[in-house]
């Protein structure tokens, strides 16, 4: 199929443009004939074409996945599109009309486009866990910790642990350091710490992880350690303390580091491998494509559609 990739911007590395990069990867090994857009070059965009991947060329694809409602404002009439939304709060995420489905990365997600009366199907943050995956065993006592927070306050508060505990401490903030090899990094730590796709990529290397973040929409939360028990509950708000609204300290943070079992890290990679990766994501997506169908070509505008009414050729 002639595919196309869509996100607002790829300028830099972030949850929605590693999302995009993994998508556009397996779609090629599947042999799809695979393009992108997006309204932001950069880092990301320049990854993508060293793929042999091409900016938007076409007028007509078999099917669009798009990320970010403004992308779906300027491509739903050049075929099917399906809108994957990330979150519930920024504007960007929001369900498009323009959508001929809608797929929710978590269950929060879900039911909060559900309450908007737009019906979505769960598909988990896809991961490509060819490229992430362990390197490195870990070690019997924890020794490293990655923080892979997005506040100053969040990775202070970390690295203060690691200091009390004696503990290596690594930090790549994306708005600051923008690492595209961030498996590399992923895999020199023992433990990682973060919300969301940052955790999801440290299961797939097989990493031990704990939930907590500061931003600079909430407070400090997290889901804390996780493990076999609770992960599964962890991700419906995806992986971000939303669910469990469980505020978190420096104490609270160091009793979750003491939890730290190596045999964890192999447990999520096995369970990476069989619900974040990206091979399952896809198949989704060619599943959902397929059962609705793709609609007839829309037309580009009125006049042309009126040309091909005269020439007989529409209904």
């Amino acid at each position: 199929m002639n595919i196309l990739v869509a996100n607002h911007l790829l300028r830099q590395t972030g949850g929605t443009q590693n999302y995009t990069y993994a998508l556009i990867v397996e779609l090629l090994r599947l042999g799809h004939q695979v393009e992108y857009f997006t309204f932001k070059k950069g880092i990301v965009s320049k990854k993508i074409e060293e793929l042999g991947v091409r900016y938007k060329s076409l007028s007509q694809y078999d099917l669009i996945l798009a990320n970010h409602n403004t992308s779906l404002e300027l491509l739903h009439r050049y075929g099917f599109i399906i809108q994957t939304c990330h979150g519930m709060l920024p504007a960007l995420e929001q369900p498009s009309s323009y959508a001929d489905a809608h797929v929710s990365v978590t269950r929060e997600v879900y039911m909060h486009l559900k309450s908007k009366g737009v019906n979505s199907t769960i598909i988990h943050n896809g991961i490509d866990c060819r490229r992430f995956k362990p390197t490195r065993e870990l070690n019997p006592q924890l020794q490293c910790v990655l923080s892979l927070c997005q506040t100053q306050e969040a990775n202070a508060l970390v690295e203060e642990v690691c200091r009390q505990q004696q503990l290596r401490f690594l930090t790549a903030d994306k708005r600051l350091h923008n690492v595209w090899e961030i498996e590399e990094l992923i895999n020199h730590a023992d433990m990682v710490v973060g919300i969301g796709r940052s955790l999801y990529d440290a299961m797939a290397c097989g990493r031990t992880v704990v939930s907590f973040d500061k931003r600079t929409y909430s407070t400090a939360l997290g889901d804390g350690y996780l493990h076999s028990e609770n992960v599964v509950k962890a991700m419906e708000h995806n992986c971000s303390g939303r669910g469990t609204g469980r505020k978190m300290d420096a104490a609270a943070l160091a009793e979750e580091f003491k939890k730290y079992n190596p045999a964890d890290g192999q447990f999520l990679r096995e369970f990476a491998l069989q619900e974040l990766n990206i091979e399952k994501a896809v198949q989704q997506y060619l599943a959902i494509a397929e059962q609705h169908g793709p609609k007839q070509p829309r037309p580009v505008n009125y006049l042309y559609a009126r040309y091909l009414h005269l020439k007989g050729r529409l209904a």
